[in-house]
Formats: C-alpha cells, structure tokens, sequence
C-alpha cells in the first residue's frame, strides 16, 4: 500500500483510473462506523470495492479518499504485497462526496494526464466486478464525454406534488449508478465550476451542468448503493451468487 505517493505520468498512454470516495459517516445506517467498513460477506464493503477495481486489468491505479483522521482504513487496506503499487489511500476527504473528489483530483495533479480517464465509483457499491468495468470502458470508448453505468427505468413512476398524483413517462428514464467516467481535466474543471454542491448529485450532472451529455451504458442490478441497513442482506445475496462456480 502507498500513500499519497504519486509518479508523474512520464509516456502518453491514456490510462483508466479509479477514484473511490470514502470519506463519508453513513448517517442513514445508524451503524457503530461509517457504512463503507461494514462487513458484506466475508469482509468490509470497501474491500470488496477496491478488489473489484484490482481485479480488472483494463484498471492502471485505484486512489481512495478517506478523511485525515480516518482510523479504520489501515485495518481495511493494508500494506500487500499482492497488491504493490495498484492502490493508493489519500487521506484528503472532505465534508460532501464532492469536495472528496475535487480533493483527491488535486492530490493526484501531476501523476495523472488530462486526457487520462478516472472512474469515480462509491465505496457502497461493493456489487460492482471486472465484467462492468470492462463493460463502461468498451461501451464509452472514445466518447467525447464520458460515460456512466446506469439502469433503465422499467416500474411505473408517480410523481406525487400538492396532493396530486400523476404518472410519469418512463421511456427516456435511467437510474445513475457509478463507475462514472470522464477525463481527468474535464471531471476536474466540472467539479471546479459547480457553484452548488446540492444541484450536484453525482459526477455525471457537473459535466451536464456545462452543457455536455455523457453516454449512459446499462449497468447491473447487483450493482446497487448500500444505503439503509435492508440493503446489506440484497448486496450479500448478488455476491453469494457470483461467488458460486
């Protein structure tokens, strides 16, 4: 494990990176530590995150931003051998998911190209395997843009405002997930242009606040964010089945 030790980005090869946030406290799980170090499985959901990421050959690096005084990480990441210099921890978090990003954007200033791209993925995502990275990074391609895993909306949807009830299309409908992937320099300047972190919900709607429209590539049910404490027995069925030969 290295920390915060970056080497210049020295030849022109466009790389893939990720970039996990895990800085946050996870209120809604009224748990004893934040919601990323709970245990899915047979280890913390964190871990299964990074190891989806390391699993993955398409994947140069993996940087994961916790906060300063973050005191569960070391448990979680430590120094391996079998994982050499693939992960980096950045002790650089902030208050809200996208300062922790724009924090660790700039921590990595200089190890990175601009055209390099990085895929930002929740750390309460643990569902997430080497199958749909390869998937966002083929589907995007060389999309001027980027891209972002997401799922078609396929219920109903109402829409329920001053006592009224109303149903709304859902033909043209995706629910965002994450990895979400853009250019190093374009993600950076997005989150730098963002005036109001609480339009901002995701890395996608920065970029579609320049007036850019990222490409939507279908991503997986199993692939989902670990929110309330009904959702750790879902996430522990989809890797129990992808674990079965």
């Amino acid at each position: 494990m290295t920390e915060h030790q970056n080497t210049p980005n020295q030849d022109m090869t466009v790389r893939h990176v990720a970039l996990i946030p895990a800085a946050g406290v996870g209120a809604r799980m009224a748990a004893g530590s934040p919601k990323q170090y709970l245990t899915i499985g047979s280890k913390p959901m964190l871990r299964h995150t990074v190891d989806a990421f390391l699993s993955s050959p398409l994947i140069a690096h993996t940087y994961v931003v916790v906060s300063a005084d973050d005191p569960f990480i070391d448990g979680v990441l430590p120094d391996a051998s079998e994982e050499g210099a693939r992960v980096t921890v950045l002790r650089c978090g902030g208050a809200t998911r996208m300062e922790s990003i724009r924090n660790g954007l700039r921590a990595v200033h200089g190890t990175l190209g601009q055209n390099d791209w990085v895929l930002v993925h929740d750390a309460a995502r643990p569902g997430l395997d080497a199958e749909l990275i390869e998937r966002l990074i083929t589907e995007t391609g060389e999309h001027p843009v980027g891209g972002l895993l997401a799922l078609p909306v396929v219920d109903t949807v109402k829409r329920s405002a001053l006592d009224k009830v109303s149903t709304v299309p859902r033909d043209s409908l995706w629910l965002a997930q994450t990895p979400q992937m853009f250019r190093y320099q374009l993600l950076g300047r997005a989150l730098d242009a963002a005036t109001d972190p609480s339009a901002i919900t995701d890395d996608a709607s920065a970029v579609e606040a320049l007036g850019l429209a990222p490409k939507l590539v279908e991503g997986h049910p199993r692939n989902l964010k670990v929110t309330l404490p009904s959702d750790i027995r879902i996430a522990e069925m989809y890797l129990a089945a992808a674990a079965r030969p």
